[in-house]
């Protein structure tokens, strides 16, 4: 090599070091050995104990499909698929709705609105343990506030057991992730209502349009990426919670609550068969890469904003 390659060479890679490129990587260099440490080696070692008939103090050799076919006949198995997205699909739809509709009041010109905004965080900071142990008490078979009210005002004459009829349980458990999801969607969507331009409703207001024309031929078109990645987001949330369930039904009854998140981790940690916890887990992913792929078509509405085509 000679001389005149090496300080060719040089002067490039002192180029690189200066550029906005080599900054870039330096400081996302960081998030990457986190994100390869915490998040792709487990993923990696689940997808491998999937595969082993893997046991809580015994290291599993490597069987095949054998922990997929299994499963595949299992009745709790496919009981817990179908109340993971009976789960996900209704308490999404309504913290969709609900939040929708807080937004759109907390964007109205209403006294002490940043109060209302700032209050109506507190069911999302709170713990979810903390949320779970609260519904518990409410949702108590003996003493629960909403039976005794109920009963009160003369509508029900005995208490409703809220966590110990399937039905029941299945409502309970979704009310709470609501309560708790409304104000992710809810203030989510009120920082993409304000980023609409008012000279837009005040042009429609004009030239005649109502408020719900304003609402389906303004607001919504606009919202629309906003939505996309907020309820991409609570489906992820939502469709893998386990705290909740677990402090509240851990699955009961019957298995009638019972998450594909939940019932990994039942068989898995309490019941010792890793292999089997682990593929229930791996099962997860293809609703999950769903959902992402939902957020990513979503977010093509960007071009309709910017003036170009869809």
């Amino acid at each position: 090599m000679t001389m005149t390659q090496t300080a060719k060479q040089e002067s490039a890679f002192r180029s690189f070091a200066r550029s906005n490129t080599a900054i870039g990587a330096l400081f996302m260099l960081p998030a990457a050995v986190f994100l390869l440490c915490f998040l792709t080696y487990p993923l990696g070692l689940g997808v491998w104990l999937g595969f082993t008939d893997a046991k809580i103090g015994r290291d599993g050799v490597f069987i095949g499909l054998e922990n997929y076919e299994a499963l595949a006949g299992d009745s709790v198995f496919w009981m817990a698929v179908s109340n993971t997205v009976f789960y996900t699909l209704f308490a999404s739809i309504l913290k969709f709705i609900l939040g929708l509709w807080l937004a759109l009041i907390l964007n109205e010109n209403l006294p002490f609105k940043s109060f209302f905004r700032a209050i109506i965080l507190l069911p999302w900071v709170v713990p979810t343990v903390l949320s779970a142990l609260a519904f518990w008490w409410i949702y108590d078979a003996q003493f629960s506030i909403i039976s005794w009210s109920l009963i009160q005002l003369g509508w029900i004459d005995t208490p409703i057991n809220f966590l110990g009829e399937p039905n029941n349980a299945r409502a309970s458990v979704i009310a709470a992730n609501v309560w708790r999801g409304i104000p992710f969607v809810a203030i989510s969507l009120l920082a993409g209502l304000q980023t609409i331009p008012q000279s837009l409703h005040e042009a429609a207001s004009l030239d005649g349009a109502t408020p719900w024309q304003r609402f389906r031929f303004i607001t919504l078109p606009m919202l629309t990426p906003i939505i996309a990645v907020v309820m991409t987001f609570s489906v992820l949330f939502t469709f893998t919670d386990f705290q909740l369930i677990y402090v509240l039904t851990k699955g009961g009854p019957v298995n009638a609550t019972h998450l594909m998140a939940t019932l990994s981790f039942q068989r898995g940690i309490p019941g010792g068969q890793l292999g089997e916890g682990a593929a229930i887990a791996v099962a997860m992913i293809p609703f999950l890469l769903a959902s992402i792929l939902f957020s990513f078509f979503g977010l093509q509405r960007r071009k309709w904003q910017q003036g170009g085509q869809d």
